[in-house]
């Protein structure tokens, strides 16, 4: 048998199994049940209002129950346990066939679910919703909801802490379906949290990754750079210190000696032309210097 297959048989067998309780034990206070299947059989656990009526004098009843869940359900040897509710009011099963059997006695459905809904809240419970679908006053369906204090609709909160019950009421002009749903007072909600008065609180240092003495020794490039320059003036700068460092006189000389054999006249002809060569050597140094600091600016923001 495929897992798909397997998955919805172990739940279609859980509900039958849990609507065969909240019958057989509505008298005593059904409160939900665990099934756990283990190698040594199936693990039961039943949660009562009443322990003592679900297990019966000289524990009949629960031989009973037993023998049911072998031949009708097919379980592998069964073994209950039943937990006494410590607080009835607080489960939502107990609370939703409770609500029922009051409407079916003939409460008025809003005096009804107020009281519900109070007695949770009084035990103590962070949050609780009662939610009542069906002709609760005329040949109308309609839905009437009660609220108080803080519930979870969706999300994995809603599965894990909040507690769900369903009942049914079953009433002249039609049934009534009751849904209640209560978040326990030690429920640890996703979105707590406290407020400390009066605290002192440590300044937060971040300590470097790394040796801290490779750090002190060898200063990172991008920190030494100086703050809030533009790059572009100190291309310019830099352009600005290579023409101040090579001397006019010392070039203009060795040029002139070069070509014109040292005759005044012609170092006054060579003199008269040479800043346009001059001015030629600086602007391709510039150049040089500008493509080295857009690379040196690239790699950076790589």
């Amino acid at each position: 048998m495929a897992d798909e297959h397997q998955f919805i048989e172990d739940g279609l067998q859980r509900t039958q199994i849990d609507e065969f309780f909240s019958e057989e034990l509505s008298r005593a206070g059904y409160g939900g049940m665990d099934v756990a299947k283990t190698p040594m059989g199936t693990q039961i656990v039943l949660k009562a209002e009443k322990p003592g009526m679900v297990i019966g004098k000289g524990g009949k009843n629960i031989r009973k129950i037993t023998t049911t869940l072998e031949e009708e359900f097919d379980l592998d040897d069964p073994q209950i346990d039943v937990q006494e509710v410590d607080e009835p009011d607080l489960n939502a099963q107990i609370v939703a066939d409770r609500l029922a059997n009051a409407l079916e006695r003939g409460w008025y459905f809003r005096k009804a679910g107020h009281t519900t809904i109070d007695r949770i809240m009084d035990s103590g419970a962070l949050g609780a919703e009662i939610i009542l679908s069906g002709k609760v006053t005329g040949a109308r369906s309609r839905v009437e909801k009660f609220n108080r204090g803080y519930i979870k609709h969706n999300g994995e909160p809603a599965e894990t802490i909040v507690d769900s019950g369903v009942g049914t009421a079953v009433m002249k002009l039609g049934t009534i379906g009751v849904r209640v749903k209560i978040i326990p007072p030690d429920a640890q909600l996703p979105d707590d949290f406290e407020v400390y008065e009066d605290v002192e609180v440590a300044e937060f240092i971040e300590e470097p990754e790394g040796d801290v003495e490779e750090l002190l020794e060898e200063p990172d490039e991008a920190e030494a750079e100086p703050v809030g320059t533009d790059p572009e003036e100190l291309i310019e700068e830099e352009a600005a210190d290579a023409v101040e460092e090579v001397p006019e006189e010392e070039i203009v000389d060795e040029d002139v000696e070069g070509e014109t054999g040292g005759s005044p006249a012609a170092a006054e002809e060579a003199n008269a032309d040479e800043p346009e060569e001059l001015d030629e050597d600086v602007e391709a140094e510039a150049e040089e210097l500008l493509g080295e600091m857009e690379a040196e600016s690239d790699e950076e923001g790589a």
